[in-house]
C-alpha cells in the first residue's frame, strides 16, 4: 500500500519534472543551476527523495514558481488522473504486496512515463464510470484474482482449522454439532446469541440479512428460520473472526457495504475457515472419491452428501472448489452462482470464480439472456416445477450434471449443479462447478464415460448465438445480425476503395 509520504514524494517529483521540461531544461542544467547532483535530482523526480526546505526554495527560484506552488499536492490539469489515483482511498488500501508489487515499483512506473501512465489511468477511470464500477467491484475482483493465484486452496487456513479443532477438542463428525460453536462464542469470546430480534426488523427481511453483529455489546443477531447449516456457517464465521484475530470485518452477512479491501479479504478468510470447519477435509475427500468413482452418474450421491453435511448448496460447492484443484489436480475449474427472485424475472449471475483461465460461461453486464441450455438454468426451472410437500422444512433442492460443449470451440466441460427452488423468504438459486474435460478428468471421474450423462452444445448468450434450431432460445440473435451487417458494410466499402463493381 502507498503511504502518505510516498504519495507526497511522488507528486513533488512529477511536478518538478513537468516544470523542468516546460522550461526546456535538461536534468544536468537544472542540477547545475540549483547546485544539486544529477543523480540526486533524478531521485527527487522519481519520488524516491524529498529535498530539504533550502533546496526546494532554490528549485522554485530556478523554475520561476512560488515555493508553496511547488510543495502543494495539486498536479497540473493534464496529470490530474494520476493525482486522483494517488490520493484515492482505493490505492492506499489496495494490498499491492499481496500480488508481489512493490509500492516503489508503482512509483517508478508513473515517474518514468507520466504521460503514458496518465493516459492509461484515464482510460481505466472512463471504463469504470461507463460501467458504474464501484470500489467494492474492484475489491471483489482483486479477491477473485487472489483466489485464482492460489488455486483457491489456503494451507494456512486449513491448518488453523485443524489447530482450532484440536485445541478445543471438538468433534467434526458430519453434520457438525453447532452447539460446540455456540459454547466457544459465549464462554470464550463473551458473545450473546439472539435469534429473535432480527425477525422484527423490516430492513433485515428486505436485504435478506442472515446475521448482524453488534460490536459494542458483542451481541450476534441471527434471523429466525435459518436452517441448521446456515446457523452453523454464521457461528463458524464469527469464531474465525475471533480465533484468527481479524479485526477489520463486516458486521452484517450482506456484502452491500464494503469499506476496505482488508474487510473483503478477512471476510473471505472467515468464510473459508467456517466451510473447512463444517466439512472436514479428509472425510469429505473420501466421500468425493466415492462419488467420482461411480461408473454411472447418480445425482442422489451428491444430494446424499449435501444431506450428510447438512449445509447449503452454495457452502458445499464452494468447499469443493477448494479441494478439487489441490487433491484431484483439477485446476481448470469454474464456479457459478445464479439467482432468480421469481419465475418472471431475469437470471442473475451473482458469483463466479475461474481457475487456470477465464472459462466459458462468464458474467456479462450487457443485459443479455444467458444460454438456456446450461444445466445451471435448466435445473432452476426443474426445481421450481416440483411439488413442495406441506411438511418441507427446507426448499426443494435438485442435482444434475451434463457435458457442455461450447459452440465453435474445442472446449468441453463436465458441469454439475445443485439448484434450489425459491420460497417466500429465499429466492431460487443454482450453484455449478465446471471441470474441463481432459485426460486427468477422465482418470479422476469414472462416470464421465457414462453414455446416459446428458450432452449439450451451449453458448454464451442468446443475442450472440448463431445456433439456428435452438429450442431454448429466449431472445433473437441480434448481435449476430449486427455483426453480419457490419461485415457486409465493410466488404462494400473495400470494394468501393478497390474500384470493384
Amino acid at each position: 500500500m502507498l503511504n502518505h509520504g510516498q504519495v507526497v514524494r511522488l507528486i513533488f517529483g512529477l511536478k518538478l519534472r513537468e516544470l523542468r521540461q516546460e522550461r526546456g531544461l535538461s536534468p544536468a542544467e537544472l542540477a547545475r543551476t540549483c547546485d544539486l547532483s544529477v543523480s540526486y535530482l533524478n531521485e527527487i523526480e522519481k519520488g524516491k527523495k524529498y529535498p530539504k526546505a533550502d533546496k526546494i526554495l532554490s528549485l522554485s527560484q530556478c523554475l520561476g514558481v512560488r515555493y508553496d506552488q511547488l510543495t502543494s499536492l495539486q498536479l497540473p490539469r493534464r496529470l490530474e488522473p494520476i493525482a486522483e489515483l494517488l490520493n484515492s482511498k482505493m490505492l492506499k488500501e489496495f494490498p499491492l504486496d499481496m500480488y508481489g508489487l512493490e509500492p516503489a515499483r508503482i512509483i517508478e512506473l508513473i515517474a518514468n512515463a507520466p504521460a503514458k501512465m496518465n493516459a492509461f489511468i484515464s482510460t481505466i477511470f472512463e471504463i469504470a464510470r461507463n460501467y458504474e464500477m464501484r470500489q467494492e467491484h474492484l475489491f471483489l475482483a482483486a479477491l477473485r484474482s487472489y483466489q485464482e493465484m492460489h488455486d483457491n486452496y489456503f494451507e494456512d487456513l486449513e491448518q488453523d482449522v485443524r489447530a482450532f479443532v484440536g485445541s478445543h477438542q471438538l468433534a467434526t463428525t458430519a453434520p457438525f454439532d453447532l452447539s460446540q460453536l455456540e459454547r466457544v462464542l459465549t464462554e470464550e469470546y463473551g458473545y450473546t446469541l439472539d435469534r429473535e430480534t432480527l425477525g422484527h426488523h423490516a430492513v433485515a427481511t428486505q436485504a435478506r440479512l442472515r446475521s448482524v453483529f453488534q460490536p459494542k455489546t458483542k451481541r450476534l443477531l441471527m434471523r429466525p428460520g435459518l436452517s441448521r447449516g446456515q446457523q452453523a456457517f454464521v457461528l463458524g464465521r464469527e469464531v474465525a473472526f475471533n480465533y484468527l484475530k481479524l479485526a477489520e470485518r463486516p458486521y452484517v452477512s450482506s456484502s452491500t457495504q464494503v469499506r476496505s479491501f482488508d474487510e473483503v479479504l478477512n471476510n473471505f478468510k472467515a468464510s473459508y475457515f467456517a466451510g473447512a470447519l463444517l466439512m472436514e477435509e479428509e472425510t469429505l475427500l473420501r466421500d468425493l472419491r466415492k462419488v467420482f468413482g461411480a461408473k454411472k452418474w447418480n445425482p442422489n450421491l451428491l444430494l446424499d452428501l449435501l444431506k450428510q453435511y447438512d449445509v447449503s448448496p452454495e457452502m458445499f460447492m464452494q468447499r469443493l472448489t477448494t479441494l478439487l484443484p489441490r487433491h484431484f489436480g483439477l485446476q481448470s475449474l469454474f464456479f457459478l452462482r445464479f439467482d432468480q427472485p421469481s419465475a418472471d424475472t431475469p437470471y442473475e449471475l451473482t458469483k463466479e470464480l475461474h481457475l487456470a483461465r477465464l472459462h466459458n460461461p462468464h458474467g456479462n453486464e450487457l443485459n443479455e439472456h444467458y444460454c438456456r441450455r446450461w444445466v445451471s438454468l435448466r435445473l432452476m426451472d426443474e426445481a421450481r416445477a416440483l411439488p413442495v410437500p406441506d411438511t418441507a422444512a427446507a426448499p426443494v433442492t435438485v442435482a444434475g450434471a451434463q457435458k457442455s460443449h461450447y459452440f465453435g470451440t474445442d472446449d468441453e466441460y463436465l458441469c454439475f449443479t445443485l439448484a434450489r427452488a425459491g420460497t417466500p423468504t429465499q429466492q431460487a438459486l443454482s450453484v455449478t462447478i465446471g471441470l474441463r474435460c481432459d485426460d486427468n478428468l477422465r482418470t479422476q471421474v469414472r462416470f464421465l464415460a457414462d453414455p446416459a450423462l446428458p450432452f449439450r452444445i451451449v453458448n454464451e448468450t442468446c443475442e450472440r448465438c448463431p445456433i439456428a434450431d435452438c429450442e431454448s432460445r429466449a431472445a433473437a440473435p441480434t448481435e449476430i445480425v449486427r455483426q453480419a451487417e457490419r461485415e457486409a458494410f465493410e466488404a462494400a466499402v473495400n470494394a468501393l476503395v478497390n474500384g470493384e463493381h
